[in-house]
C-alpha cells in the first residue's frame, strides 16, 4: 500500500477517497481503524475516517496516531492527513496538534498545509483563504455551529495552534512548478519551518505541489491536495498504472432517503430545492426532540405513511439565528448531539424498513448513520458533485450511501444524486 491517509471527519474521509479514486488509485475507506479481516490486496490508498475535528486536541492526537500506526504496520509508504478545506478548528487546535503529532511518528522532517479544493471554490493565496472569492472570515463559515472561522490568515490560524513557526510557500514560488515548490521546500526546512501554509489557485497548482511532495513521508491537506500524487506515483515508479474511475454504481435493490443534519448555507439550499420540487418532508426540531413533541418513532411512523418509489427527505438544518437560539435553549453540544443521535437511530430504521440507498447530508451526521448502520468499509463510486461520491458497503447489510459534507454540492443535489445508481 502506497498511501495512509488520516481524515478527521467521514465526509471529508469520502471526499478524499473520490479524489484518489478519481486519479487512478485503488481506494477502500473504513470507519475507525481497519478490521484484520479486511481485505487490501491490491489497494494502493486505505483512508480511515475518524470523528476528531471537533474532539479534545489530546483525544484528537491519540485518535490520530493510533491510526497513523494502524497505517504504516499495514506497509503505507506516505501519510496523509485530511482535514476540511475550510480549515475550521479552533485556537486549541485540532489541525496544528495533530499535524506535530504525525510529524513524530513518522521521524520528524517538514510538511506543508493546504486545503485548497478550487473545484469547490476554496482557494489560497499569500496565505489567505477563499471560499467561492470570499475571505473566509466573511463567507457562511464565519456561522458554522461548531468551529466558526473568523480569520482568513492561514498562518495566523495555523500558528495559535502550533509550538513551531509557520512558513508559506507563496503564489511565485508555487507558479514556478515542481522546481519551484522543491525550492521553497528546501528554503522553508533550512530556515527551519517545519509546517508551511502552501498557496493554490488551481487544480494544475495541485497537481504541481502533489510532484514536489510525492517524497515527503506526511502531508496535509483539504482533498486537493491529494490531487497530484497518483501521478506522481506514476512517473516515480512506485505504481505500474493508474484504475479509470467509476461512472455507475450498482446499488442494492430498496427506497431511497435523503437524511440532512448540516446547517450551512449549502445544504439548506438543497433542502429548499428539494421541497419546492416536492420531494416528501419531514422536518426535525431539536428543541421539539428535546420536549418529547417529536421523537424517532413519530419519524418513522410518518415513513410508513410514504407510499411510492420515489426519495423522501428528513432534515433538521435551519437558519444560524434559529441554530443559535437552540444552542442557548439546550447547550451546543446537547442540541448536535440530541440531532445526531435522533438522526442515526431514524437511520436505522429505515434500513430495517427496506431502505438502501441514503444520502446524507453532514460531516457528524454522516458519521452517527455510518455507526449505526454498522458500515466499516466502503467501496468508492461515481462522483455526484465535486468531492462527492456514491460509496458501497463492503460489510454489513448492502446498502449505498452518499455521505456529503454539509458545504458541497450544487443547489439541485438531493433531486440529482440518484441517477448514478443503477
Amino acid at each position: 500500500m502506497l498511501l495512509g491517509c488520516i481524515a478527521d471527519d467521514l465526509t471529508g474521509a469520502t471526499d478524499l477517497s473520490l479524489t484518489l479514486t478519481q486519479e487512478g488509485l485503488r481506494t477502500v475507506q473504513c470507519t475507525g481503524l481497519p478490521s484484520p479481516a479486511l481485505d487490501l490486496t491490491g489497494i494502493d490508498a486505505l483512508v480511515i475516517a475518524l470523528k476528531s475535528r471537533s474532539i479534545p486536541a489530546a483525544d484528537a492526537v491519540s485518535q490520530s496516531v493510533a491510526a497513523a500506526q494502524s497505517l504504516r504496520a499495514l506497509g503505507a509508504r506516505q501519510l496523509l492527513f485530511k482535514y476540511c478545506s475550510t480549515f475550521d478548528s479552533t485556537d486549541e487546535g485540532n489541525i496544528g496538534p495533530v499535524a506535530e503529532a504525525l510529524l513524530a511518528v513518522v521521524g520528524g522532517g517538514q510538511t506543508i498545509a493546504c486545503p485548497a479544493f478550487p473545484r469547490a471554490g476554496r482557494t489560497i493565496y499569500a496565505g489567505q483563504l477563499f471560499v467561492n472569492g470570499m475571505p473566509l472570515s466573511e463567507s457562511p463559515m464565519k456561522d458554522h455551529p461548531l468551529n466558526p472561522m473568523h480569520d482568513s490568515d492561514l498562518r495566523r490560524v495555523l500558528g495559535r495552534q502550533s509550538r513551531q513557526a509557520v512558513g508559506l510557500i507563496g503564489f511565485s514560488d508555487v507558479a514556478a512548478g515542481p522546481d519551484g515548490i522543491a525550492k521553497a521546500l528546501a528554503r522553508e526546512a533550512r530556515e527551519g519551518r517545519t509546517l508551511s501554509i502552501v498557496d493554490a489557485l488551481t487544480d494544475q497548482h495541485l497537481r504541481d505541489i502533489g510532484a514536489a511532495i510525492v517524497n515527503l513521508p506526511l502531508v496535509t491537506g483539504g482533498s486537493g491536495i491529494a490531487m497530484g500524487l497518483p501521478a506522481a506515483y506514476l512517473a516515480a515508479g512506485l505504481v505500474d498504472t493508474l484504475t479509470p474511475p467509476p461512472r455507475t454504481m450498482a446499488a442494492p435493490a430498496g427506497r431511497a432517503a435523503i437524511l440532512a443534519g448540516s446547517c450551512s448555507a449549502a445544504t439548506r439550499g438543497q433542502v429548499a430545492a428539494a421541497v419546492e420540487a416536492g420531494v416528501p418532508t419531514f422536518r426535525l426540531d431539536a428543541g421539539q426532540l428535546a420536549d418529547g413533541h417529536q421523537s424517532v418513532t413519530h419519524v418513522l411512523d410518518w415513513v410508513d405513511q410514504q407510499a411510492g418509489p420515489q426519495p423522501i427527505l428528513i432534515y433538521s438544518s435551519a437558519d444560524p439565528d434559529v441554530v443559535r437560539d437552540t444552542q442557548a435553549r439546550l447547550g451546543r453540544d446537547a442540541a448536535g448531539a440530541l440531532v445526531e443521535h435522533a438522526i442515526a437511530d431514524i437511520a436505522l430504521g429505515l434500513q430495517q424498513r427496506g431502505f438502501t440507498r441514503l444520502l446524507v447530508a453532514g460531516g457528524e451526521t454522516s458519521g452517527a448513520v455510518v455507526q449505526a448502520l454498522g458500515a466499516q468499509a466502503l467501496a468508492i463510486g461515481p462522483e455526484i458533485d465535486p468531492g462527492v461520491p456514491w460509496t458501497r458497503t463492503l460489510d454489513g447489510v448492502p446498502m449505498a450511501l452518499a455521505l456529503k459534507s454539509g458545504n458541497f454540492g450544487t443547489p439541485d443535489f438531493f433531486l440529482k444524486a440518484w441517477s448514478s445508481l443503477t
